[in-house]
Order: C-alpha cells, then sequence, then structure tokens
C-alpha cells in the first residue's frame, strides 16, 4: 500500500493507494499556516480509515515542490522520516508534474502556483499521452506573473496562480484546480505515470535574488 502527501502549497492533501494505484483514503485541507500540524493526524486517519497501519505500507510517496520552505519541509521530513524508521522507499514527485496530471483537457497545459511576494512557479506541459502522463517541456521556474504572460499565453493554466493572477496572465481561473491532488500523486507513482525524483526539496529563487548564507538543509 502507497501512502502519498503533499505540503508544497497551501493544502495539506494525502491519500493512500493500491499497488495497483486505486485510491482507498484520502482528505485534502486548506491552511497555509498549520501544515505541522494537520499533517501527522491526516495520515493516521487515512491509514484507519483504510484499515491499515503504517508497518503495513510498502512505498511512500511525496511532492518536493516547488514551494514556500515552511510548508514543503514539512511534508519532505516526515516523508523521510517514516522511510527511515519503516524501511520504506520515499518517491518525490515534482508538485507542478501533480498539478498538470490533474488536467482533464487534451491539450498543452501550464502550471502555474503561488509562490508568494506577488510571484508564481510555473511550467508548461505537452498534451497526455495514452496513459495520462505529460510531458514537462519548460520550467519549473519563478517570476513575476507579468513577466511570463506572454510565455502561458494561449494555454489553459492550472493551479492557485490562475486564481490569483488570472487577470495578468490572460486566463479564466474557472474550474482551475487550485492545489495539487495526494490521489493523483498516488495513483500516479503507483502506475508509473509520474516522473519519480529524489525525496529532495525543490526550492527555486528569482535569479536577482541574493541569498545570505548557503542552501538550507530539509533536516535542519
Amino acid at each position: 500500500m502507497l501512502l502519498a502527501f503533499d505540503t508544497s502549497s497551501a493544502a495539506v492533501t494525502v491519500a493512500v493507494a493500491t499497488p495497483a494505484g486505486e485510491i482507498v483514503a484520502s482528505s485534502t485541507t486548506v491552511d497555509a499556516l498549520r501544515h505541522g500540524e494537520l499533517l501527522a493526524p491526516a495520515i493516521a486517519a487515512a491509514l484507519s480509515s483504510a484499515g491499515l497501519t503504517p508497518r503495513s505500507l510498502t512505498g511512500i510517496a511525496v511532492g518536493v515542490g516547488p514551494g514556500p520552505f515552511t510548508g514543503l519541509r514539512v511534508g519532505l521530513v516526515t516523508a523521510r522520516t517514516m522511510g527511515e524508521v519503516l524501511g520504506l522507499e520515499v518517491s518525490g514527485v515534482c508538485s507542478l508534474d501533480i498539478l498538470a496530471r490533474q488536467s482533464s483537457l487534451t491539450l498543452p497545459v501550464a502550471v502555474a502556483t503561488d509562490a508568494r511576494r506577488k510571484e508564481i512557479y510555473w511550467a508548461l506541459y505537452d498534451g497526455p499521452a495514452a496513459d495520462g502522463s505529460r510531458r514537462r517541456l519548460e520550467g519549473p521556474a519563478v517570476d513575476k506573473p507579468a513577466e511570463v504572460a506572454h510565455v502561458l499565453a494561449g494555454l489553459p493554466v492550472i493551479g492557485r496562480g490562475a486564481v490569483l493572477y488570472g487577470e495578468v496572465l490572460g486566463v479564466s481561473s474557472t474550474d482551475v484546480a487550485e492545489y495539487p491532488s495526494a490521489e493523483v500523486l498516488a495513483t500516479g507513482v503507483a502506475t508509473g505515470t509520474l516522473e519519480v525524483v529524489a525525496p529532495e526539496p525543490l526550492y527555486l529563487r528569482r535569479p536577482d535574488v541574493t541569498m545570505s548564507a548557503g542552501p538550507k538543509s530539509v533536516l535542519s
């Protein structure tokens, strides 16, 4: 059984899936300030709902961002700690890839999420393959919406960025998936239709931002 969760956005989303990718339990709570309080109880509730214990798990999948440091750190520390304690493989997935996979459109799409400071994380994706997977064509990157509006022009835009900056990006935010879904993450990893990466945080900074110190460790 696969446990999946993502905390790269304002949402804390958790799901449990069978090896075939069938979802047996899930939950999503949107609260940008309480990732640390919400994730552990949500995992416990999902496992309980599925009639499982942590020892019943065979793998863990986690969204690696990009996303704000504090929320992203909660998910990655939890995934890596559980993996170490339980002796399980931890599969990371770019959180923008999860959102792209959530789109049911048969067209190329863009994903734009909230990077705060009036910026967006964004990436471009090809149309879906026969198995539903999408190939990332460009990104992920972080920019002011106005600076990449011409890049996203003409594409459906998925994610919270389309809601916050739809007018600047020139898109409609009607029926847009705003946050990565743990259900899609779990199914994508179980079926091999999402690209798996190391469970390391994907942090992005604008080229004109100077870091005051060395890179932060996700475990520090």
